[in-house]
């Protein structure tokens, strides 16, 4: 892991507050956000950084979001260039307030970089949209070349850990995504308090679902005022379960400690 100094990491931390833009590389104390900003990359997020939900892993802000700030899309789009990014990730808090849980929003981020950086491919990780169908629908029409959604943890430790998201909600979200055609992505943490059996349920449902690249990392404590971790996987434990992922027939896997579900998306449009 990249020490988060540099001449890359200045430039896109300036631009990155030059434009009032966010990213869930600060405000989810990622720790590859070192590596990540010295490559000139980074994952924005969108619709601001109030999030309302409160999951119990997730150390971004919760309380009540202010409004959408409609020149925002424009923005990041004009900073995606200045950057020269040949790829980006998307993604945003969850907007419960809004009647659309920010989906026109999303759709018309994903339009704006796409009409500005015609040769940039784009990932959208989405929130769960309560999963309406026509909300998902909204941010597959804008053309992401991938579209993920996390389902975090195992199904027994779902209400432990996240906040009004459900499992098989997550679960109905990939597969709309998966059924559309679009390339489908998604990811859990380790190190929560989860089995080896479970571990393999999860990702059985997750390949059942359609999704076909699988992050996989080990929980980090963000804050003393989040839960702790329960264990740390071995790497060998790791590496068993890539294996297992493998095996189960996901087609990319990202399985390692400092995994996040971002790390080395310019890898995951297209298959080798």
């Amino acid at each position: 892991m990249k020490r988060a100094s540099g001449e890359n990491y200045s430039r896109v931390k300036r631009l990155i507050g030059e434009n009032h833009l966010h990213t869930i590389c600060s405000s989810g104390n990622c720790p590859n956000i070192g590596e990540c900003w010295n490559a000139g990359t980074a994952t924005f997020m969108i619709l601001g950084d109030i999030c309302t939900r409160a999951c119990k892993f997730c150390s971004t802000q919760t309380g009540k979001p202010l409004p959408p700030d409609n020149e925002e899309p424009l923005r990041l789009a004009e900073s995606i260039r200045k950057l020269r990014l040949r790829h980006c990730v998307i993604t945003s808090v969850d907007r419960d307030d809004l009647p659309d849980g920010g989906s026109e929003f999303w759709a018309d981020t994903v339009r704006f970089i796409k009409k500005i950086n015609p040769g940039t491919t784009i990932e959208t990780l989405i929130p769960d949209f309560d999963g309406k169908p026509e909300n998902i629908q909204r941010v597959i029409n804008s053309g992401p070349d991938v579209i993920s959604h996390n389902i975090e943890t195992v199904r027994r430790l779902t209400p432990l850990f996240r906040t009004k998201a459900q499992y098989d909600t997550s679960l109905s979200v990939l597969r709309y995504i998966s059924e559309s055609g679009k390339r489908t992505k998604s990811g859990f943490m380790v190190g929560l308090g989860e089995n080896y059996d479970e571990v393999k349920v999860t990702m059985n449902d997750l390949f059942n679902s359609g999704c076909r690249i699988l992050t996989v990392g080990q929980y980090l404590q963000p804050t003393m005022n989040h839960l702790k971790a329960v264990s740390f996987v071995t790497p060998e434990k790791f590496e068993e379960y890539r294996k297992m992922a493998n095996d189960e027939g996901f087609e990319i896997v990202e399985c390692h400690p400092l995994v996040r579900s971002s790390f080395h998306a310019e890898k995951h449009i297209a298959v080798e």
